[in-house]
Formats: C-alpha cells, sequence, structure tokens
C-alpha cells in the first residue's frame, strides 16, 4: 500500500480521534481505549513500512495524547504487557533486523579473529582469559573434568551473579552506542575475541565436543542476546549520528526509546541463560543427547522470536491494511 492510500484510507479516523483526545467526550473508557490501540496499530504499520516521515510523527503525538487522556492516572493493565512481548517488541526487532544482522557479522568475524590469534599464538589465550583461569581449567583437565569450573559456586549464587554480570555487559553495549557507535563495537570485539579463544583454547586440549556440549546450554541464549544488546547500541548510535529527516534530538529519543524496549526484552533472556548456567550447565555427566535438545531448544526460540515471529507479524499487519482498502 502507498503512504498517501494509507493516509486517505485512515484521515476521517484520526481527525476525529484528534477531536476526542483534544475535548471531553462523552465515551467510556473502554472505547477509548479501543480507539487508543486503533491508533497504536496504525502507528506501528506506519514506522514499519513508512519510517521518518510526516504521518509518523503525526500518529506518534496523536497516540501520545491519547495516552495521556486514557492512562494517566491508570497502572499498566496485562493486557499491555501481553501486547509488548506479542506484538509491540517483535515488529522492533523486524524494524532493526538490518543492526541486529550487522551485530551478528561483528561478533563472528572477531570470534575468528580470537580463535585465529590463539592458533598463531600459544600465549594468546592466557593474555585474555588470565594465567589463573588457564591453569584451574588445565589441572581440570588433567583430573578428567574440564568443565569443573561451573560446579564451583552455590547454584543460586552463580544464577544471580552469572545474571547480573552478563546483563551489565549487554546494558554497556547499548549505553556505548553513546561513543559514536565505537563504544558498542568495543564490546562486541572483546568478547568475539575471547569466545573465539576460549573454544580454540578447549580445541588444542581435545575436549571441544564437551565444552560444546557444556557451555552452549546457556552460551547459545546468553551470546546471541548479547548481540541483540549490541544492535540496539548500534541503533543508538546512528539515531544521534543520522538523524535523516528528524531533529538530531528527536531522533535520537525515537532510537533511544527502541533501544530500551529491546533491552527490557533480552533480560527475560538473560535470566533463563544464568538459570541454565547456574542450575543446569554443572551436570556435565549428562547425556550429550539430553543436552544437545537444550541447546537446540534454545537456538530454536531464537530463530523463531527473533526473526520467523517478526517477519510473521508484519506480514500479517500488512496484509490486513490492504484487505481494508
Amino acid at each position: 500500500m502507498q503512504e498517501l492510500v494509507f493516509i486517505n484510507k485512515n484521515l476521517a479516523r484520526w481527525k476525529e480521534f484528534e477531536k476526542i483526545s483534544n475535548h471531553k467526550a462523552n465515551m467510556s473508557p473502554d472505547e477509548l481505549a479501543a480507539m487508543f490501540i486503533q491508533i497504536t496499530d496504525d502507528l506501528s504499520y506506519c514506522r514499519t513500512f513508512y519510517p521518518n516521515t510526516e504521518t509518523e510523527r503525526y500518529l506518534n503525538q496523536l497516540a501520545g495524547k491519547m495516552h495521556y487522556k486514557i492512562y494517566q492516572n491508570k497502572k499498566e493493565s496485562g493486557n499491555r504487557i501481553i501486547n509488548f512481548w506479542k506484538k509491540e517488541l517483535p515488529i522492533i526487532l523486524y524494524q532493526v533486523r538490518s543492526y541486529l544482522y550487522f551485530s551478528l557479522v561483528v561478533f563472528l568475524f572477531f570470534a575468528m579473529i580470537g580463535a585465529y590469534s590463539a592458533a598463531k599464538d600459544p600465549n594468546f589465550v592466557r593474555s585474555i582469559l588470565g594465567d589463573d583461569y588457564v591453569d584451574m581449567t588445565e589441572a581440570n583437565i588433567e583430573k578428567g573434568d574440564p568443565m569443573a569450573v561451573y560446579k564451583q559456586m552455590n547454584q543460586m549464587d552463580m544464577f544471580l551473579a552469572i545474571t547480573f554480570n552478563n546483563i551489565g555487559v549487554a546494558f554497556r553495549a547499548f549505553i556505548f552506542g553513546l561513543f559514536f557507535i565505537l563504544g558498542t563495537l568495543n564490546v562486541l570485539m572483546f568478547n568475539g575475541i575471547m569466545l573465539g579463544s576460549f573454544q580454540y583454547y578447549f580445541y588444542t586440549q581435545g575436549v571441544l565436543l564437551e565444552s560444546i556440549m557444556t557451555i552452549w546450554i546457556h552460551g547459545t541464549l546468553e551470546i546471541f542476546a548479547i548481540t541483540v544488546a549490541g544492535a540496539a547500541g548500534i541503533l543508538l548510535g546512528v539515531s544521534f549520528l543520522n538523524p535523516e529527516t528528524y531533529k538530531r534530538l528527536q531522533s535520537f529519543k525515537k532510537g533511544a526509546r527502541k533501544g530500551v524496549k529491546i533491552m527490557i526484552g533480552i533480560v527475560p533472556v538473560f535470566m533463563v541463560a544464568g538459570f541454565l548456567e547456574g542450575f543446569i550447565t554443572r551436570y556435565t555427566g549428562a547425556p550429550y543427547f539430553i543436552r544437545a535438545a537444550l541447546i537446540l531448544s534454545s537456538l530454536a526460540f531464537i530463530i523463531w522470536y527473533f526473526f520467523l515471529y517478526p517477519k510473521k507479524i508484519v506480514k500479517k499487519l500488512f496484509a490486513e491494511e490492504n484487505k481494508n482498502i
């Protein structure tokens, strides 16, 4: 649907909403809430297919007015929370998919750099992971339990420590986007190099398969969530560096709102990853097929929720709008 057709199709309804938002109306809260949902649906559609336009700015202002009118003294309902996970976040993920792909490529590139550096310099792993960690791991390998590091802490303590640490890393990747994106790229670079050298080290010790079947139980969600945070950081930086038709501050606020929503969205992912690392990963004697099933389940969730589902939601939204022409 062309933007002009979209405007002509909905303009009369928008003008009616504008009158209601500017004056007291004899309408029930449910009727007003239904109107607000229609406006936010229109706004989501516009943001997806006609971003950075006057139409988007107009709908954003109108949605803000209606939200204030309806909800200024009312707490968010459960439906609002459900809608965030079912619709709002997936649409944002679709809109920033190019940043997510870029973040993944950057991370994987530096992971390969890390593995290559470890292959060329035997001391590289020690410079990245530290002598204490490498010495401890070598001792564990000699004892026949290379992944014993995951059994050292109390389960709950490990869950909390790992979760808060990973969330901290993710928020640094996001906030550091303010430094002209370079800060975000630095976080992705360091973590990518660390992962690549880490896995190559286990390859040289002859326990690569065991490391994969253990580390990636929690690492699948953990590593991917960090790259999503990287995408949010890149979005933050780009929104400031390239405001397009917006004023710079307006563009930055718009990017920051989307970025914060993305960060909220990945906090539960880090919590699940932390739970797996604290309570499940330590069972290194579990059969490979069980551990592989956990890894593949995490991977399937990532592919579905972060890539397939957002595309499905947007296609459905586009089909509904075309159907109503």
